[in-house]
């Protein structure tokens, strides 16, 4: 088993505790290196607390003392020769999408009330595929994420800063980052690392991908993108510019393979007050900066864009479903829901003039219910309200909104 030495992170802890023990499966998903492993070990300790005799099994794929465990048979004869007494057993399955028809076992074991069930996936279309063929109804799936700013700061045991902040845009929010000394090569070594792993062994192997230069060169747009409407054709086109001949068709399934693994989330458009959603031009962000750094170096031209990205990602990390608004002619940064509420969210860098001002308050003002608006910008000064508009600190809004 990989070193127990963890940080707690209560904010997905407190997603599980309450299944603890019930017999619906706990499914946790998220890119690669984000944590899931360390919240399996939480969750291990958690039951050891409160039953020191409690039988659990720990199955990691990522482990070559594992590496016979290759289909559902081979793990159900593994479970079946291991496990010491009758009764309760807990059960859990590092990065389950490596063990082909893992659902058929999952299916069998849940029938057993004896069993309860945990498991990782770095691959969203599998894990939500089989598991809702399979197992509908008898599953939950919970998304973890990189470290939010709050996390960062009590993991790398900082105070709230412009320089602390700085660093969490610099170098993102990989748990592992902890035990790395805080140099940009050594840091962005290391997440070159985990790109690697996330293309050749989530994409690449597993979608069988052939035009390998292709994906690095979609990568790298996207990376450069961050916060512009992007589309499958817009894409082909521009690399046609490059004399690079690709249809927007096969564009799009790369898209579909990187969201697949966590790697960038898709944002679509949705019109403000309506239903409608827009089927053309999306937005990417990065599951991690730091990721996005180890591709394109961070410079200070592009702040907006990863401001919107760090706004974003904290926005899902805490529960939202985010959309980007779209309100006449105007633009909303995001539009986020959550139990029936809205909240829109305008991101800029500074609000240094009248003409700025305007811009990112008038759009808001623009929107004619009567849920919260609020600007969220780096003026350390950003306090106040204008017509019922919130002006946040990006640190505050990011250590207070949840």
């Amino acid at each position: 088993m990989r070193n127990r030495n963890y940080l707690p992170r209560d904010l997905y802890f407190n997603q599980i505790k309450p299944f603890i023990g019930i017999g619906l499966i706990k499914v946790l998903t998220g890119q690669r290196r984000v944590g899931k492993s360390y919240l399996l070990f939480q969750v291990m300790d958690s039951i050891n607390k409160l039953d020191p005799e409690a039988e659990i099994i720990y199955i990691d794929k990522e482990d070559c003392q594992f590496d016979a465990i290759k289909t559902y048979v081979d793990l159900m004869n593994y479970l079946h020769s291991t496990r010491k007494q009758s009764g309760k057993c807990y059960l859990f399955i590092d990065e389950i999408q490596d063990i082909v028809n893992f659902e058929i076992a999952l299916r069998s074991l849940q029938d057993d009330p004896d069993w309860d069930i945990y498991c990782t996936g770095s691959n969203a279309t599998l894990l939500s595929g089989e598991l809702a063929t399979y197992l509908a109804g008898r599953f939950i799936q919970i998304r973890i994420y990189a470290l939010t700013y709050a996390e960062y700061l009590r993991f790398h045991q900082l105070s709230d800063s412009p320089e602390s902040f700085l660093n969490y845009i610099k170098y993102g929010g990989m748990p592992y980052l902890v035990n790395v000394e805080q140099d940009e090569r050594i840091v962005y070594e290391y997440l070159r690392n985990v790109l690697d792993t996330i293309v050749l062994r989530d994409v690449v192997s597993r979608y069988n991908v052939r035009n390998i230069h292709f994906l690095r060169d979609l990568i790298h747009y996207l990376s450069d993108s961050i916060g512009s409407i992007v589309s499958a054709k817009r894409i082909s086109d521009y690399l046609k510019s490059q004399q690079i001949n690709l249809l927007p068709k096969l564009v799009l399934e790369y898209l579909t393979y990187l969201e697949s693994v966590y790697f960038i989330d898709r944002v679509q458009r949705a019109e403000v007050g309506g239903k409608k959603i827009f089927e053309i031009g999306d937005k990417f962000y990065f599951e991690d900066l730091g990721m996005r750094h180890s591709i394109i170096a961070f410079q200070q031209k592009d702040i907006g864009k990863v401001l919107e990205n760090v706004v974003y990602h904290h926005l899902k990390a805490t529960g939202y479903k985010v959309f980007v608004g779209k309100n006449g002619v105007q633009e909303i940064d995001f539009v986020a829901e959550k139990n029936g509420n809205k909240t829109y969210v305008q991101v800029a860098y500074l609000i240094p003039d009248e003409k700025t001002h305007d811009r990112e308050f008038g759009n808001l003002l623009a929107i004619g219910d009567n849920f919260p608006k609020m600007v969220v910008s780096m003026d350390e000064l950003a306090i106040g309200n204008f017509k019922g508009i919130d002006h946040l600190n990006i640190r505050k809004f990011l250590l207070d909104f949840n």
